[in-house]
């Protein structure tokens, strides 16, 4: 770990500039899903507790520079302040005399919300002055937005290399679990990639196989590789012009040690839509009118069994069409199992990804996962084996 904790800093009367990530759902001005929100809260208590005054740093959608009063972070400010169980001050801006002003009347024991730093060109382009600007006003930076730590903007990484930098509490489990899942995993690793696409997960197929011992494919994904081994899969989600590459994928996979693991039975449907008439077949027998659209029992049963031999699994993405019956069942029945091993201690369960963290949540196993991140791209960036600017700045810190 070569990084600061906030276990690491002196918070005592001291300003610190905490960057968050509470981009949350919003439907009719109030926030569905809290989340993100809840994930902050032991950071934000912790330099609540070190006599800090935690001033939050956040970016709300896409305003892409410009005043968008839509994008306003004061929506979030109802849910933040119930999370908490503290009233929130919100300033009007992140830098300049209305954030200044704000901070200075921030007393012992209260927090403040600075608006969305996205209002400010100077934010995606990591400026300097604009980074400055940011830093005026804090004595401590505490980055605790893991999700947005795959992007080099100023609230991110630039604060980083003005004043003395630690993680929050999010960002140090974040770390901690994906350490334990890939860093310096205890074997065999046994890793879960589904999906639509291959094309969108290259480079994490990449980095996996030589670093796991079982690699399972789902979703669409899976239908490119069987396709790639001369398997007709009908009218099923399927990119055609990647089975060479996934062949190469395979060769790779076989020479470093890995074995792919792909659906050996199917559930087949001519109608993609809940409930639609469906059949079990085997993988290499999907009808030329029908697509495939989960894993089958027997492929099922194999994924589960992967999990019982392992000691640390990595997730993302589901096995198939998770987001309708009956095609949730095998991404259903491996979460839960996996939640099983983990309960039981045999396993270390560590699962990230928005599709992936839907999918465990609707099978009802996220919680008993060792860790699910709420992280997005920068979960998958990790995975990939990329630099994270935001986690890089820290360690440099």
């Amino acid at each position: 770990m070569g990084w600061k904790t906030l276990d690491d800093m002196d918070l005592q009367g001291k300003v610190v500039l905490t960057r968050v990530d509470i981009n949350v759902p919003v439907e009719g001005g109030k926030v569905t899903d809290a989340t993100r929100i809840e994930r902050i809260v032991p950071t934000v208590k912790d330099i609540l507790a070190k006599g800090g005054k935690p001033v939050l740093l956040a970016h709300f959608d896409r305003p892409k520079g410009k005043v968008v009063p839509e994008m306003s972070l004061k929506v979030v400010l109802p849910a933040l302040e119930e999370a908490l169980g503290v009233s929130v001050a919100f300033a009007e801006d992140c830098i300049g005399s209305k954030a200044a002003d704000a901070i200075k009347r921030l007393p012992a024991g209260g927090v403040l919300l600075l608006e969305n730093t996205r209002f400010h060109k100077g934010e995606e382009k990591n400026d300097a002055d604009f980074v400055a600007e940011l830093a005026a006003e804090g004595d401590v930076f505490c980055n605790d937005a893991f999700s947005a730590a795959h992007r080099a903007h100023a609230s991110t990484e630039g604060l980083a290399h003005h004043m003395p930098a630690c993680a929050g509490r999010l960002m140090q489990a974040e770390l901690g679990a994906l350490e334990k899942a890939l860093g310096k995993p205890v074997r065999p690793v046994v890793a879960v990639v589904g999906g639509a696409k291959v094309s969108t997960k290259l480079e994490l197929l990449g980095n996996l196989i030589a670093r796991v011992d079982t690699l399972v494919i789902g979703g669409g994904m899976a239908n490119t590789f069987l396709a790639a081994q001369g398997i007709d899969v009908g009218k099923s989600l399927c990119e055609h012009d990647l089975t060479g590459t996934a062949r190469e994928i395979a060769e790779k996979a076989a020479a470093a040690g890995c074995t792919i693991l792909l659906p050996s039975d199917v559930v087949v449907a001519r109608e993609f839509k809940a409930n639609a008439a469906s059949e079990v077949v085997s993988a290499d027998a999907c009808p030329s009118d029908a697509m495939i659209l989960d894993a089958g029992p027997e492929a099922t049963r194999a994924v589960i069994a992967a999990f019982g031999a392992a000691k640390t699994l990595v997730w993302n993405g589901p096995l198939g069409a998770f987001e309708i019956t009956p095609f949730n069942m095998a991404t259903d029945a491996a979460a839960r199992a996996a939640a099983a091993l983990t309960r039981e201690g045999k396993l270390l369960s560590v699962a990230g990804g928005g599709d992936t963290v839907a999918a465990l949540n609707a099978s009802g196993a996220a919680s008993d996962f060792t860790y699910v991140s709420t992280a997005g791209g920068a979960f998958l960036e990790w995975l990939e084996g990329k630099t994270l600017p935001g986690v890089a700045a820290l360690e440099q810190a």
